[in-house]
């Protein structure tokens, strides 16, 4: 079924000024691949095809590049990040030689094309590598085009798993804590993996011992959906629970989790977004059914869908394109919120910041018009107002 975005229109009554984007500091030297807020802070680390992860303060009037270490894996595709746990840090030593104090409290991962997944510690500056796909022989095959970190909770021994997917078809979870070269479970995707996401809402249906619930989007447009549990002996699993074909014609770019966990948005390749619900886990959609719309379209040229990013907890969202603009959405009730004023680049990623008060967008060329020159690789802080990320009535 396909649906129709209705323009949300605004009371007479004043409202304050569009907030103007803020560029960082030092931003990467080239593609950026991901963004992520560290674990309750306003720092943002991010990934790229230059090879090294950065990490930036974005408060307004402190805005810095904190730390950036360079990970030896090619260019970086993927990004995801987790608390750590309380370890005695010595000081990390700048360029310099001095002491200096970074206290984030915070665990980077990242994803390499040479298949490596790469742990980076930032308040001990030291990073190795957790696991390989493929054969760890650098082939791009098997490049980690996706990853993310699921909590494993007070019952489960605290800390994380981290999982990845890769253009070698393969999902992989990997348990950080025992150090051991193998993933903890490794399964066959249909496909190489474009896209991924977690939640640990709403995750009914599974057994009593789900601690998270991962959807992977891959080659020949299918929708895959696992169920990861930890048992009460520490075995770590996952259940295919759902696997199906996108409603949208096209190659899918990005797939993201409603903030509940209790359904899908999906952007692809052609300028569309698709709402999508998962009945089928027994999760209730109350009474919506699935659409798609168009998006990122000037004039007669369509551009892909790059980024989608959920407000934390208002369940609107955020997409970003290759026209450059970033449009808020009130997906449950189809309506466009408002759109961002264009960037100078392509939208490459994009998220939320803890409590949905900010939004971090990476203005990145992307290649969709082949190699021409762009302009330089930026990493914007935009205050959000209540208005554009509020869902409307009906």
């Amino acid at each position: 079924e396909r649906g129709r975005i209705k323009p949300s229109f605004m009371m007479s009554s004043p409202v304050a000024p569009p907030p103007e984007p803020r560029p960082l500091p030092s931003p990467p030297t080239d593609g950026i691949t991901a963004l992520c807020y560290l674990p309750s802070s306003s720092l943002i680390a991010s990934s790229s095809w230059d090879g090294s992860v950065r990490v930036h303060e974005t408060l307004k009037d402190n805005a810095e590049l904190v730390t950036q270490r360079a990970l030896e894996a090619g260019p970086l595709l993927s990004l995801a990040t987790a608390a750590a746990p309380p370890p005695s840090v010595t000081p990390s030593q700048n360029s310099s030689g001095d002491n200096i104090s970074i206290n984030t409290g915070a665990i980077i991962y990242a994803g390499g094309m040479d298949g490596s997944v790469r742990k980076f510690d930032v308040d001990a500056s030291t990073s190795c590598v957790i696991g390989c796909h493929g054969t760890g022989t650098g082939n791009d095959k098997c490049a980690v085009s996706c990853l993310c970190t699921v909590p494993l909770g007070p019952g489960a021994g605290g800390g994380h798993l981290v999982v990845s997917a890769g253009w070698d078809g393969s999902l992989n979870i990997w348990d950080v804590k025992t150090e051991q070269e193998d993933p903890a479970v490794s399964l066959k995707l249909p496909g190489k993996a474009f896209g991924m996401d977690v939640t640990t809402s709403n995750l009914s249906g599974g057994d009593g011992n789900v601690i998270g619930r991962i959807v992977v989007a891959t080659a020949g447009r299918r929708t895959c959906i696992y169920d990861i549990s930890v048992a009460d002996n520490g075995v770590i699993s996952a259940t295919l629970r759902l696997e199906r074909e996108s409603s949208l014609k096209y190659q899918t770019r990005v797939i993201k989790f409603f903030h509940d966990g209790t359904g899908l948005s999906l952007g692809s390749i052609e300028g569309r977004v698709a709402i999508e619900y998962l009945e089928e886990l027994g999760l209730d959609s109350g009474g919506k059914k699935k659409y798609a719309f168009k998006c990122h379209r000037v004039a007669e040229t369509v551009y892909p869908v790059n980024a989608i990013a959920f407000h934390p907890t208002l369940g609107t969202f955020a997409t970003g394109g290759c026209d450059g603009t970033v449009v808020t959405w009130d997906g449950r009730n189809k309506k466009k919120l408002t759109t961002i004023p264009k960037f100078p680049t392509s939208v490459a990623a994009m998220t939320f910041n803890a409590d949905g008060t900010e939004l971090a967008i990476a203005s990145s060329y992307t290649f969709e018009e082949g190699e021409r020159d762009h302009p330089r690789d930026e990493i914007y802080i935009r205050a959000m107002l209540s208005y554009e990320v509020t869902p409307k009535s009906k």
